[in-house]
């Protein structure tokens, strides 16, 4: 299996969250980890998985990842799985405007995607501890 995973960081937290799926994915296959503005669009038909991560702003992605989800042309993820993930800090405000993930999911399942994972967070620590 060839993976692509773009992240953009602010902080460095979605950072570490892409490498530690790219080391999760690594025994599987060969595995890039990549920040939008270094994807070059012709690497999207050579992978298998595309994985894309940003931390949460006001509700959405990034502007580098929101940047780089509209370049995507149609049908370029036409046989290519796909996950989100994103990061944000707990609030009432993530609550009301959203997250980065499903957003980005959106964008994706509008490119002809084959299969599709959204891994969605708990939203208390009692939640993610059991």
């Amino acid at each position: 299996m060839k993976a692509l995973i773009v992240y953009d960081s602010v902080y460095g937290n979605t950072e570490k969250i892409a490498r530690a799926i790219a080391g999760a994915l690594t025994p599987s296959g060969e595995v890039k980890v990549l920040c939008p503005s270094e994807v070059n669009p012709s690497e999207l038909e050579s992978v298998d998985l595309l994985v894309v991560g940003s931390p949460t702003q006001g509700g959405r992605a990034t502007p580098a990842i929101q940047e780089f989800l509209s370049k995507i042309p149609s049908n370029a993820l036409k046989n290519v799985s796909v996950a989100s993930f994103d990061t944000r800090f707990s609030t009432r405000l993530v609550g009301i405007f959203g997250y980065a993930a499903g957003k980005i999911a959106d964008s994706l399942e509008k490119r002809a995607v084959l299969s599709f994972c959204l891994l969605k967070p708990s939203s208390s620590k009692a939640e993610r501890d059991r």
